[in-house]
């Protein structure tokens, strides 16, 4: 038999819990033995729970007791989560994990170790809740050369955005009921500025790259500035604005960001609605492959965690080869990475035709029946010589004391 902890009883602990012992038979028949779960490890009691009797308050239990062969972290956060998982791994136990924050910023490291001790430090979970997506890309994929990442990696904002496009809701409307819901945080900063999602397209990088990939190299932007309005264009266009993280190798050289990007209904994750998340992965041989599904939730992502429960236990007395080494990967600036730009203007598009094609080039023009604005879709071109354009535009704007652009969204159509 073989004896865990769980440290962290909150929503996705209390599910792990759950599903190892739902699922008993199930997972021992996996794992060529029966799997029990010895502690759970939180600072609050659970009295009327079913692990009131294995809840312990001192990490130092579970740490010292060789009994304990597997640790689940699902704390979140970096402290006391960083301190505790290099602790397990130093004690020589394998631990799983569904912390993004914890992977991104301290992967390396933990790999190595979990190298180093003939251990395993894995964290299927930590991406895409109870979507596959790390396994296949160290087991299913290992003979492809990955050659794009995109997805649809948060499902907070993915429900705002969509809320927005099929309702016609207000970002601010749309945010309040996603908190009403529990699909917010009270403080929503890290989903709907992006920094959820640049965590985790940085652990796919990284798995697809083979190198560490450093979150705070990748552009990152959020929802908060998309409007009502950019819907009502993109409905007329046949299409929609989702927030992506993409990450693009090629000859060694990867362009990675997180965006809100506008797509056409043709494009595969346009479908990927409300709470769910979908990644597109695209290998040199494979083509392009989907997975989809709940990207959060108590279950989904504890099965997640089970299936890493069980894969630790296949290989006790082994390490897995996955993950990453210590060699950094460069992410390329953004300003090299190509799009094409919506851009909203104020005023008609008769007034301003000849100053918006001598600037932006050839562009196809939008407009909306009863707006005194308008909208151009640009050729494809790359970041930094829009930007040029961009400033080019809103300095002549100024001088002529006239309104500048009022907004941009990257485009893939």
């Amino acid at each position: 038999m073989i004896k865990t902890a769980v440290m962290g009883y909150g929503t996705i602990g209390s599910g792990v819990a759950e599903i190892l012992e739902e699922n008993r038979d199930v997972i021992a028949g996996q794992a060529g033995q029966e799997v029990e779960l010895k502690y759970v490890l939180d600072l609050r009691e659970f009295p009327d729970s079913p692990v009131a009797d294995k809840i312990i308050h001192d990490f130092k239990i579970l740490e010292e007791d060789p009994e304990i062969q597997i640790v689940v972290e699902t704390m979140g956060g970096l402290n006391p989560a960083y301190p505790f998982v290099k602790a397990c791994l130093m004690a020589g136990k394998h631990v799983v994990t569904s912390n993004k924050a914890l992977v991104a910023a301290h992967g390396t490291e933990l790999l190595a170790i979990a190298r180093k001790k003939k251990v395993n430090f894995l964290f299927e979970a930590s991406v895409g809740g109870g979507i596959p997506i790390i396994r296949p890309l160290y087991r299913c994929l290992m003979g492809e050369r990955i050659e794009e990442i995109t997805g649809i990696l948060n499902g907070t904002t993915n429900y705002i955005l969509t809320k927005m496009d099929k309702e016609g809701e207000t970002f601010e409307n749309a945010l309040k009921e996603a908190q009403n819901l529990g699909y917010a945080e009270r403080n929503p900063e890290a989903d709907v500025e992006g920094h959820d999602t640049c965590r985790k397209i940085a652990i796919l990088t990284a798995m697809a790259t083979g190198k560490e990939v450093n979150y705070e190299d990748i552009y990152t932007e959020g929802i908060t500035g998309i409007t009502d309005i950019d819907f009502k264009y993109a409905e007329k266009m046949g299409a929609s604005v989702k927030l992506f993280g993409t990450s693009r190798m090629k000859d060694g050289k990867v362009n990675a960001y997180v965006a809100p990007v506008m797509i056409g209904n043709s494009h595969p994750l346009c479908s990927v609605n409300d709470v769910f998340n979908g990644i597109m992965v695209r290998g040199n041989m494979l083509g392009v492959s989907m997975f989809y599904g709940s990207g959060a939730g108590k279950l989904p992502t504890a099965s997640a965690v089970i299936a890493d429960i069980i894969e630790a236990a296949q290989n006790l007395k082994k390490n897995v080869p996955m993950g990453w080494s210590s060699e950094r990967q460069t992410v390329e600036p953004m300003e090299k990475t190509r799009f094409r730009y919506f851009v909203r203007f104020a005023g008609s598009f008769r007034n301003k035709e000849q100053e918006v094609k001598s600037i932006f080039g050839k562009a196809e023009v939008i407009e909306l029946y009863g707006m005194d604005e308008f909208a151009i879709l640009t050729a494809e071109m790359e970041e930094g010589a829009f930007k040029a354009a961009a400033a080019a535009y809103n300095e002549k704007a100024e001088a002529q004391s006239d309104y500048g652009i009022k907004q941009t969204i990257r485009a893939m159509m």
